[in-house]
């Protein structure tokens, strides 16, 4: 049976950077009105977003399931001159400690249904209460996209695109900042062109809440 880390260890090892070098323009737009700090990158893939960070002067931490991926990563810092803690494996091994991050991004992090909202709970411990939680991701819609572009990549399989109620729910103690449906014109290197359908969602960890803060 194959399996996922064998999957994007064979995407990721071709030289060129399949998802681009430069980082998710949502991202940079979020991140750029945040005082720096520490934040963490869940599903980092190839580190483009984690370098940008770093070169932003923020202290960054990253972890995926594929070392092909942070081989790639590595690399990357290195063209950049910056330093970046990219650790393989599952979120339940890295050991983090709780409210340790002053944000968290998941940018195209897309997770299987039934342990979605169980990961997203568990990285909102790790996130100190007035962080800022930063997500772009394919929402349902992005189906039908891919039927008339399939350049603009994304998961194939509707169960593992993302809806608003869904993302409002795994982050229900969070003060929105912006969650928003919308289409955008996918510029990342080979596997995200053309028109795509996203959620953006932007929120704030509250003080107080469901969690103990």
């Amino acid at each position: 049976m194959i399996k996922l880390a064998d999957i994007w260890n064979e995407r990721y090892s071709t030289k060129e950077y399949i998802y681009g070098e430069q980082p998710n323009k949502y991202l940079q737009e979020q991140l750029d009105k945040l005082p720096v700090g520490h934040i963490l990158l869940a599903g980092e893939g190839e580190g483009r977003n984690a370098v940008y960070a770093a070169r932003q002067g923020w202290k960054v931490t990253a972890f995926d399931i594929s070392s092909e991926g942070k081989k790639k990563a590595q690399q990357l810092a290195d063209k950049y001159n910056v330093m970046i803690d990219y650790r393989v494996g599952e979120l339940q091994e890295m050991g983090f400690e709780e409210k340790q991050f002053d944000a968290i991004a998941l940018i195209y992090t897309h997770l299987p249904v039934e342990m979605r909202s169980s990961i997203h709970k568990r990285l909102t411990d790790h996130l100190r209460p007035g962080g800022t939680l930063i997500l772009e991701a394919f929402n349902k819609d992005h189906i039908r996209k891919q039927a008339g572009n399939p350049s603009a990549g994304g998961p194939k399989d509707i169960n593992l695109l993302y809806s608003v109620d869904e993302i409002g729910s795994d982050f229900e103690n969070y003060e929105e900042i912006e969650m928003a449906e919308t289409e955008v014109n996918l510029n990342e290197g080979l596997y995200h062109i053309g028109s795509g359908s996203v959620i953006r969602f932007t929120g704030r960890k509250r003080v107080t809440g469901n969690s103990d803060d």
